[in-house]
């Protein structure tokens, strides 16, 4: 029974309860950091190894803590783990640390991490609350690299400007005008610009979602009268 409760995690941490096209948590740095997808990536890996570790202390420790103080104590480690996430970008990622900014160390006041530490890591076993942990942050880095992407292409004309900031000299060769002598459209670098490019996400993705539902309908009837002959 495990792998199919695993799966289940995967399913709706990443696309079925995603934070920022469901659940809509976390939308102030999902908003103001995706202007590149390198920036939305940076954030989305951050906050995934935040969710991840955090998730999987909280349930470690879920029978040493107290109920009264547990939103303490949840708050006290996820700040812990941003802290040593700021500390790590800092060392190895400073250009891309300075144009995060303040953001790094605002994911401990991301509600989604908080939320699945008290609604899932405190009322689990380590493996299942690292998986959801694992699964939340990647539904959350997928919106972000996604958000980049459609502002970045849209803003700019271009495609992973700015890669050496997180992998180095290899990262330099990465970076793609997709459409060349483009003026630009200063829109869609502009947080009003992050509003309508979430708001074009969402609805893809309800539009995929009720197709869907759409498909099974349609399979569901024509599997009845097949059943009632037989």
């Amino acid at each position: 029974m495990r792998p199919i409760r695993l799966r289940e995690i995967l399913a709706d941490g990443a696309w079925r309860q995603n934070t920022g096209l469901v659940v809509l948590l976390g939308l102030c740095p999902l908003l103001a950091v995706t202007n590149t997808v390198i920036n939305g990536l940076a954030l989305g890996l951050a906050t995934m190894l935040t969710l991840m570790v955090s998730n999987l202390s909280v349930s470690v420790l879920r029978g040493l803590l107290k109920p009264e103080i547990r939103i303490p104590a949840f708050v006290l480690i996820i700040a812990s783990v941003v802290t040593v996430v700021e500390l790590l970008m800092h060392a190895f990622f400073y250009d891309l640390f300075r144009v995060l900014g303040i953001f790094i160390p605002l994911i401990v006041t991301n509600c989604a991490i908080i939320g699945r530490a008290e609604a899932f890591a405190s009322r689990n076993a380590p493996l299942p609350s690292l998986v959801d942990g694992f699964a939340t942050g990647l539904g959350f880095c997928l919106t972000l690299i996604l958000l980049g992407a459609l502002r970045e292409l849209s803003g700019r004309g271009t495609l992973l400007s700015g890669a050496d900031m997180l992998l180095g000299d290899w990262g330099r060769n990465m970076a793609m005008t997709i459409i060349p002598e483009y003026p630009g459209f200063l829109l869609a670098m502009l947080p009003a610009g992050a509003f309508f490019g979430l708001a074009l996400l969402i609805a893809a993705r309800n539009a995929w979602e009720h197709r869907q539902a759409e498909r099974q309908a349609k399979a569901g009837v024509t599997m009845i009268p097949n059943a009632n002959e037989t």
